[in-house]
């Protein structure tokens, strides 16, 4: 199964965007577009990095009734983007519904993973703020087997459920996992982490990587650090 790093680019407009990727000369990342970028921008910003080369990870987050979800998930198919997502928390209906909507009349689509839970995210905010007190990587376990009988290829979940996962569902469900930083980085607002090498030896599939590199002196430099201990290369 092939890995990658995924640059987060939650940037608040399209030419911060597009000079952020002019820096990776020569180089196509793979990249997440989310809803800060998403929503100023529009869908055209998808087009046009989608243009220039580059895989994309369509990070808007679904959650809604099934019908809305379906008809919202038809829409997004025709940016052919790379990865879509949802909430889990939407019910194995709702992700049965996005499944069909995000899937074109010849039978293609793209990935479809759904978010478990967020990585800002601990234990005692989950009982707290959510009524949930189920141990969290129960949860997230059963999230992760929910999206898996809906016929999703994956998950958002932290490094240190990505083993766990694979176990309950399969070497081929993918865990695609943000809450990366390197060793002796700012957590800022994440609970749940790990360095890229150690997402490397728990499972991860994919690390979505953020303020690590785009807020980086050097951010090319950054994001080949990450491919380095990551990928080991």
């Amino acid at each position: 199964m092939a890995k990658d790093v995924i640059i987060a680019c939650d940037f608040s407009g399209r030419e911060q965007t597009l000079e952020f990727l002019d820096r990776f000369s020569g180089k196509k990342p793979f990249v997440k577009i989310g809803m800060e970028l998403f929503y100023s921008a529009g869908p055209q910003i998808v087009r046009e990095i989608k243009e220039r080369g580059h895989k994309i990870f369509l990070d808007l987050k679904l959650h809604d009734i099934p019908n809305t979800v379906k008809k919202a998930m038809a829409v997004l198919s025709s940016l052919d983007v790379d990865i879509c997502n949802l909430h889990a928390a939407g019910t194995q209906a709702m992700m049965e519904a996005a499944l069909e909507g995000l899937t074109r009349p010849d039978g293609t689509r793209p990935l479809l993973i759904a978010v478990t839970q967020l990585t800002s995210t601990d234990q005692a905010a989950m009982e707290r703020d959510l009524l949930i007190e189920k141990p969290l990587e129960e949860v997230v376990r059963h999230y992760a087997r929910t999206a898996a009988q809906a016929g999703l290829d994956g998950v958002v979940c932290s490094p240190l459920e990505a083993g766990q996962i694979h176990a309950a569902c399969g070497e081929n469900f993918l865990t695609v996992t943000p809450g990366v930083r390197f060793s002796g980085g700012d957590v800022g607002d994440q609970k749940r982490i790990a360095t890229p090498e150690r997402a490397r030896e728990l499972g991860s599939d994919y690390i979505v990587v953020g303020r690590p590199i785009t807020a980086a002196a050097d951010p090319v430099e950054a994001w080949e650090r990450c491919c380095r201990e990551f990928l080991g290369q």
